[in-house]
Order: C-alpha cells, then structure tokens, then sequence
C-alpha cells in the first residue's frame, strides 16, 4: 500500500514517516520546494513537491495512493494566532479531502490535536466526546478554534461517504525536535532561576510512541471516530521536577496561583516587559488536559512510556546539541 504523507518534514511528521516504512508501507512524502528533510532522509520515500493550499498540486500528490495521513499544519508557537495558521490548517485539511475523494482512497487520517477537543480548569479526566467549553475570545486558542473547523471538515466528509478517522496526539517530545515545537518548553525551563510553574498539566507522550498510535490509527481505527494518544496524565510541577531531577540539578521550584501568572503575563504584555517564555502558552500552561485514553488501548493496542522514559532522551539531545546551558 502507497501512503501519501502530509507534513513529513515536520517533527511528528518524520517519526510517522519512519513508522510506516517501519512497518513496510509505500511512503510518499508533499514536502515543499524548500522543506528541511534531514530527519527522513536516511529512509526510503518517494518525493512530490507541492503545497497543501493548492488543491492541484496534492491531487496530483494523491495519485495511486490507497491513503493519506495528514500532519501538515501550523504548530508554532510565534504562529498560533496568525490568519497563516488558520488557512494550513482549514484549508490545507479541505485540500487533503479534496485530494482523496478525486483519487478514491481508501483512508484519511487527520492528525489533529487532543486540545481540540477541551481543557478544564480542574484536573478533570476527558475523553474523545468531551464537550468543548473553552472561552471562544482567548486569541491563543485560534489554533484550536482552527483543529475544530477542520475536524468538522473531515466528518462532514464521512458523512458523503469519505473513510476519515481522527487522531488526537498529546504534547509530544523526544530528540531531533530542531524546531523546538515542544523542546522550547524545556528550554525556557531550564533558563528560569527561580523556576515558576503554572497549576496545570496534560497528556505527555514519546515522538516514536505517538507515531506507532498514528499507524495504529490508520490500520485499526473506526470511520469518523476520534482516538486520543498519549501516556499518563501529569501536572506540570511534576513535570518540572521530574526534568531536574533527570538532569541532577537543584533548582528552586515555585507553584504560581494561576490567577496570579495570567495577570503577572497580560501586564507584561502590555508593558512590553520581557519574560523568559511565550505568553501565548499561558492560556495552556494553566489549564488541565487531562485524557482517558482506554479507547486507544482497547481498539488500537497501543502503549506509552511513561514521563521519564519520555523526557530522558528529549534532555540528553537537548544538552548533546548545546541547548541546555
């Protein structure tokens, strides 16, 4: 079976494009003209230059493939509230649907997020039919706004016949993360002395793992359903803690009301007052993204390391390549 892969360049993009080759697939990458493929090429993959936004260009892509998994789209933090992010993401997914009814393949997966389905302000345990009820006038949540219309793009599909079935991954890290998506949180971690932690945590899980549970998604996952992937729950102080520890380092730790971390960040935001991370993770750093995820176990078979195994490798390369210093 031929897979078209969307994305493939990116940090989850590449780990599920070595899972499929893993796994004996056909793996044909979209990458643009000017992609960094360093971490696919030592595999085996065909190459198709295009661009998500023109519809043309992934048709032509799609050509004899049985199936396309979908990870292109924003995932930067200085992006997350840009009209960019909304069209890679809207109008990307539409394109890919596009692409697979002309070509009559077999399967979608969309690579969505498991934030587009809600986060709560209390560390209350979610799953895949949670009602959204996140504050709709929080510009940082544009992003998820935009995982939402194209979740509901890919169902509206299902519903004219379309195999589409959703995949929601965790915050995920692990090595070769050379775009910092999640690996700049650890980062601006280790540069804060003293360290401040929000009240809040989330659904972790390992690059390679969070890949496997795509394949799985692909193979073993329902038509129109929505699988959330990830390892354990964990605050965000255990996290911290957790980090140093790996590290063998003291650092003093203090858990910040949240009340008091979102005024402490509006105000330097409107003073133009440097602080020593993104104000725009403000709005997830203090919320909970806590997921049963006993769907994914029991229909895909899948399992996570936990949040030491995960962080472990992602420190090590991180202080390897002089990041953490």
């Amino acid at each position: 079976m031929r897979v078209l892969v969307t994305g493939a360049s990116g940090f989850l993009g590449s780990a599920v494009v070595a899972a499929l080759v893993e796994n004996g697939y056909i793996v044909r990458c979209l990458v643009r003209s000017g992609s960094n493929v360093q971490r696919i090429q030592h595999l085996k993959w065909e190459r198709s230059e295009g661009n998500i936004l023109d519809k043309e260009s992934v048709v032509k892509s799609a050509k004899n493939c049985q199936a396309i998994i979908h990870l292109a789209g924003t995932s930067d933090w200085e992006k997350i509230t840009s009209q960019d992010m909304w069209a890679t993401i809207v109008n990307g997914t539409s394109s890919v649907l596009y692409a697979a009814k002309k070509e009559h393949c077999q399967r979608v997966v969309f690579v969505s997020s498991m934030s587009a389905i809600n986060g709560s302000d209390n560390p209350t345990l979610m799953n895949e039919s949670t009602d959204c009820t996140l504050p709709k006038s929080e510009p940082a949540f544009e992003y998820i706004r935009a995982k939402q219309a194209a979740e509901k793009l890919c169902l509206d599909a299902v519903a004219k016949g379309l195999d589409v079935v959703i995949a929601n991954p965790p915050e995920t890290y692990g090595p070769d993360d050379i775009d910092l998506i999640t690996a700049k949180n650890l980062i601006d971690l280790y540069k804060s002395n003293p360290v401040l932690v929000s009240k809040g945590g989330g659904l972790i899980g390992y690059i390679d793992d969070v890949a496997q549970a795509i394949v799985a998604v692909f193979t073993k996952g329902k038509t129109g359903e929505r699988y959330v992937l990830g390892g354990n729950n964990n605050d965000f102080l255990t996290l911290v803690t957790t980090m140093f520890d790996i590290l063998g380092e003291k650092r003093k730790i203090i858990l910040m009301p949240t009340f008091i971390i979102r005024i402490m960040t509006a105000l330097a935001v409107f003073f133009n007052i440097k602080i020593p991370y993104n104000p725009l993770i403000i709005p997830y750093a203090t919320r909970y993204w806590y997921f049963d995820t006993s769907k994914s176990q029991k229909e895909l078979g899948v399992k996570f390391r936990d949040l030491r195994e995960t962080l472990k490798p992602t420190l090590l390369w991180l202080k390897k390549t002089g990041q953490l210093k």
